[in-house]
């Protein structure tokens, strides 16, 4: 119904948006490093015991979120990931003259990813109850630019108040906005539509006409540990999340060694990097919908083989003269 339809977009307009300004408050960190708050050393070292710590905390908030609920979950997540930013800010305010103590904001950076990590099965967790399986594509789509919104706020919004501000404001501005839509979701943001008034509905999926108690976190482990299918997923996964955070982190990095800093991907890295993954996940969520039946294994293997040709791409570019070396940037994007 229609009704039905503008409560969900009141469900899950505020809870994308959260997400995304808990992506500025996730890369604002690589901001900082190109603006001179913290060397590449530091930072890797910093970013890499961020990472591990989101990683290893999905063990522990997964399960969390299944008990609790995304509602409550994304809640936590907006509220810790503005407060770590906020003393981030303070702490780098209070020591701008005499050195930054880096182990303690790499502390208060793997706390930040902490509570980082409930974001991501919170909005899996809400959504999944609100969309029918034959949606999820589409919406996939749809919700990625929300948070292709977030690479923007981050790297646009943050190049340009590290250019008219002091460095701790690249901690403050997230942590104001996490704390606006940490209350916009408390508002609007519910589990479930019958939480919302409305009627719950058959979702299509795996868990339909499934009656029985809900799984224990370890049972749930091990199934996804023996599961051949997942652990393939995993692996994926894994070469895509390298081959993105080398992207998103060091592209700056790498203009500035080759001498490209007056491109304009480098000015508009975040808005570049927004619109490629709004168009990826349009085109993604579309074909995966209506080209392979709300299979998503084939959308991977269409993406996979893009990015192998970017790849190539690249290094031909690199290998020719220093003019076409523009190129790589909107090839990095695609």
């Amino acid at each position: 119904t229609i009704a039905f339809r503008r409560r969900r977009l009141l469900n899950w307009l505020p809870l994308g948006l959260t997400y995304a300004f808990l992506y500025m408050g996730r890369y604002n960190l690589s901001v900082f490093k190109d603006a001179g708050g913290l060397t590449n050393e530091q930072f890797g070292q910093i970013f890499g015991w961020g990472s591990a710590t989101y990683g290893l905390a999905f063990l522990l908030n997964g399960p969390l979120t299944d008990r609790w609920g995304g509602r409550i979950t994304i809640l936590i997540s907006a509220a810790g990931s503005a407060a770590c930013n906020a003393t981030m800010g303070f702490l780098y305010m209070t020591h701008r003259g005499d050195g930054l103590p880096v182990g303690l904001f790499g502390f208060l950076y793997c706390a930040n990813m902490y509570f980082q990590s409930f974001g991501a099965v919170s909005i899996v967790k809400v959504n999944a109850s609100w969309f029918h399986v034959r949606e999820r594509g589409t919406l996939g789509g749809i919700f990625g630019i929300l948070i292709s919104l977030g690479l923007y706020f981050a790297y646009d919004w943050g190049y340009r108040i590290s250019k008219a501000f002091e460095l701790e404001w690249l901690f403050l501005v997230p942590s104001v906005m996490l704390l606006v839509f940490l209350f916009l979701s408390y508002l609007f943001v519910r589990d479930t539509p019958s939480r919302a008034g409305h009627r719950d509905f058959d979702l299509g999926d795996a868990s339909s006409g499934d009656a029985g108690p809900p799984l224990r976190a370890l049972q749930v482990i091990k199934k996804m540990m023996t599961n051949r299918i997942i652990l393939i997923i995993a692996a994926i996964e894994l070469c895509s999340g390298f081959l993105r955070q080398s992207i998103l982190q060091w592209y700056r990095d790498f203009a500035k060694g080759v001498s490209i800093v007056d491109s304009y991907v480098y000015e508009h890295w975040g808005m570049v990097s927004c619109i490629a993954g709004i168009t990826g996940g349009m085109f993604a969520g579309l074909i995966s919908d209506h080209l392979f039946q709300s299979r998503r294994a084939p959308v991977s293997a269409v993406l996979y083989a893009v990015m192998l040709l970017g790849a190539l791409t690249i290094a031909a570019v690199l290998i020719v003269p220093i003019g076409s070396i523009y190129a790589v940037g909107f090839t990095i994007a695609v």
